[in-house]
């Protein structure tokens, strides 16, 4: 089958997400009815529920938990809060769980969920009730077995520990499994935190070997800086690279002779944006991906990359540290043009790799130290980052194509070796 790639429109995350898909499938050759399967997804659950607001009214939100695939394992993805939350979004957001779960060769599938809404204009208590009722709708299609929950866009440990709490009080007994990313006192992990951030910095590691780049004095831009954006420009200033340019959704800074990131987050604490730290200059989010460093790792939101300004990006290497921040087309440009990408179902990796190390602890009834966990990550991202590098110079593809030839191909395995029922 000819791909018709007009089909798609890039601008919509669904539609990336069904064309990287149906590029992966088309070179393993996936058999029309296994493709569907797995294009389509497995179930999908849209609930509507009450909650009573701080004012004593009664609001009705709408929520979704979408399992794109179980045939690995239990389900595993986020949870977000957000005004833009659809049921398309959570589609494509579930699939690339899946592809992520499958490449890293953790024991899940794929999942995602969330609730409309604008945490921004909710108080702590209604955000803790909202959190409560969602859970219990979706409480017959959760648990450690089934779909296991975590933060996402707008939802933290606290979150997760009302879910927890709400589920146990469900089941009668406590269930801290039930999701990941909770706080340390009842169940979390060490190393949790930064672990999406450190998975991306290891990726980055190889590739810069592999691309006979010396990280000492390498130049890095990073756009968006929340945890995930913190922490990569953190750890790979502690690795010697400058850090010349940083973002957040208000604009950006910039110094060529490299920013103190802890002084940058402070700034940002006190007030509210990175824009207008001391000793900087501004530039937009745009310019920033366009900046000529060695190192883009954009951490922010999806479709920053497309086929208008990928081929002004200057970077060496991109590594994906948000989901989607990068179209199909400007794929193929950025590939043209000699830049090596760290796909997002690799590079960001990092995160759901701690989730299952959490997991496994809390299903073990034992804890690790940070360092056997950061170990540990670090076995997971390099044997997955060189298995994507030697099937795409070994097929000729790019590694976006590579890493979900493998995943795809993996939960294709799966599917055909568990059969048809009945």
């Amino acid at each position: 089958m000819v791909i018709d790639r007009q089909r798609y429109d890039e601008s919509r995350l669904l539609d990336v997400a069904h064309l990287q898909f149906d590029i992966a499938a088309e070179h393993l050759g996936l058999d029309p009815g296994l493709r569907e399967l797995m294009r389509a997804g497995q179930r999908e659950f849209t609930v509507r529920f009450p909650v009573r607001m701080d004012d004593g009214s009664i609001h009705v939100f709408q929520g979704y938990r979408v399992q794109h695939s179980i045939s690995r394992g239990p389900a595993k993805g986020g949870v977000r809060f957000h005004p833009e939350v659809t049921l398309d979004g959570m589609r494509a957001l579930a699939a690339l769980m899946t592809w992520k779960c499958a490449l890293l060769n953790l024991p899940y599938g794929g999942a995602k969920g969330g609730v409309r809404c604008n945490p921004k204009v909710l108080s702590p208590a209604e955000l803790e009730r909202i959190t409560r009722r969602f859970t219990w709708e979706i409480a017959p299609l959760i648990g450690p077995d089934q779909d296991i929950l975590a933060p996402d866009v707008n939802t933290d440990s606290r979150t997760m520990a009302w879910i927890m709490d709400t589920f146990s009080i469900l089941k009668g007994y406590t269930v801290p499994g039930v999701v990941t990313g909770k706080p340390l006192e009842i169940g979390g992990s060490l190393g949790r935190e930064a672990a999406t951030a450190q998975g991306c910095v290891f990726a980055i590691r190889e590739a810069a070997i592999v691309s006979g780049l010396d990280l000492e004095g390498a130049t890095v831009a990073v756009q968006g800086f929340g945890k995930v954006g913190f922490h990569s420009a953190r750890l790979m200033a502690e690795l010697g690279a400058r850090i010349i340019a940083v973002s957040d959704s208000q604009g950006g800074v910039m110094a060529e002779t490299g920013l103190d990131v802890h002084e940058i987050r402070a700034h940002k604490q006190a007030t509210g944006s990175v824009v207008g730290a001391p000793g900087t200059a501004s530039l937009t989010n745009r310019q920033l991906l366009e900046l000529p460093v060695d190192i883009l790792i954009p951490c922010a939101i999806e479709g920053q990359i497309t086929a208008d300004n990928a081929g002004r990006v200057r970077a060496r290497i991109l590594a994906e540290g948000a989901n989607g921040p990068t179209t199909p087309t400007a794929d193929d440009i950025l590939a043209e043009r000699g830049v090596f990408l760290v796909p997002d179902i690799l590079a960001n990796g990092g995160g759901v790799t701690a989730s299952y190390f959490e997991w496994v602890q809390n299903t073990q009834k034992l804890f690790w130290s940070e360092e056997d966990i950061n170990k540990k990550l670090d076995s997971v991202m390099t044997r997955a980052f060189h298995e994507v590098y030697q099937l795409a110079r070994s097929e000729g593809v790019h590694m976006r194509t590579a890493a979900l030839m493998l995943a795809v191909g993996r939960v294709a395995k799966a599917k055909q070796l568990r059969g048809v029922f009945p």
